[in-house]
């Protein structure tokens, strides 16, 4: 803000009656002219700060609010994508659960198949040794005696083969149990560390996505808090500036208003003394000669006198 410029103005004294009576009407509006003038820099410099601390408060808001949306997205975008990964996960376990549950049903039909096999053959060879023993009883009655070893031994032979082929029915069927357990519970275990090790890929991505997107957030509102804070500062810095413009601006309206008080008081003074010289020196002097050239003399002297230590303030430059 420019500061006023004040010039000294240097009037010629012309002896007038009626100035002494105008002078204190003259000094009242001055005095009043500068404090309104001063009450208006000042209000001009109270309003500009406002405004600009009202606009800083404004600006801080909007950036602030503006992370924190922005916080918000990045956060809602995280839960969906951990909501996904979660169903996807869920869906691979059901499936592997249901292939386990397939190849375990596998292994019993095998195990059912072994059984009717092993059922098979065996009344299979039940009907071959009572054919067997038909066809020796019918045709070896007369050697029984005779061919009892020979009966007893077929029937020890068949009895071993029975019982050997019954052994290896069920040790296959047995096997094939067995082979279809260990299947199944290698699939199972293959599929439940698959979903773990998949699960814990996942949680590990969820766990740094969110951890970046909590920092990116931390560091969006920081920046908003850093420029909210440097706005504010500024806003301030020039609100100070203002006011110490206005006030230094009232401070030298203040300091003329005085100096016109006292420059105004010391010139009716001087008036006076000079009036009642004047007053005295015409009642004596009778000539009328005299009386002008005592008047002028008397006017320099007045001229040359008091008027030297009138009072200037300190911001106008002394001539």
């Amino acid at each position: 803000m420019d500061e006023p410029e004040f010039q000294e103005e240097h009037y010629e004294y012309v002896p007038d009656p009626d100035a002494l009576s105008a002078a204190p009407g003259r000094v009242a509006s001055i005095v009043g002219a500068a404090e309104r003038a001063a009450a208006n820099v000042r209000e001009q410099a109270e309003s500009r700060a406002r405004e600009r601390i009202a606009e800083a408060d404004r600006a801080a808001d909007h950036r602030v609010q503006a992370a924190d949306d922005e916080s918000e997205e990045i956060l809602a975008a995280a839960r969906a994508q951990a909501e996904t990964t979660r169903n996807e996960a869920m869906e691979t376990a059901t499936r592997l659960h249901a292939e386990a549950e397939r190849v375990r049903e596998d292994a019993a039909q095998a195990l059912a198949r072994a059984r009717s096999e092993s059922d098979h053959l065996l009344t299979g060879a039940r009907e071959d040794a009572a054919q067997w023993r038909a066809v020796a009883q019918e045709e070896t009655e007369a050697l029984r005696v005779s061919a009892a070893a020979d009966v007893e031994q077929m029937r020890a032979e068949t009895h071993r083969e029975l019982e050997r082929m019954r052994a290896a029915a069920t040790k296959e069927g047995e096997a094939q149990i067995a082979a279809g357990r260990a299947e199944a519970a290698r699939i199972a275990q293959e599929m439940s560390e698959q979903t773990e090790l998949a699960l814990a890929a996942r949680r590990e991505e969820l766990a740094r996505m969110h951890g970046e997107a909590e920092e990116q957030a931390k560091e969006t509102k920081a920046h908003a808090r850093r420029e909210a804070r440097e706005i504010t500062r500024e806003a301030h810095a020039v609100a100070n500036d203002v006011l110490g413009d206005g006030s230094e601006v009232s401070r030298n309206l203040r300091e003329l208003s005085v100096s016109l008080r006292n420059n105004a008081e010391r010139l009716l003074r001087d008036v006076r003394l000079t009036h009642g010289a004047m007053t005295a020196r015409l009642d004596q002097v009778a000539p009328g000669g005299e009386r002008g050239e005592s008047a002028s003399a008397s006017g320099r002297g007045r001229s040359e006198g008091p008027g030297d230590d009138l009072d200037v303030p300190e911001f106008i430059p002394r001539v």
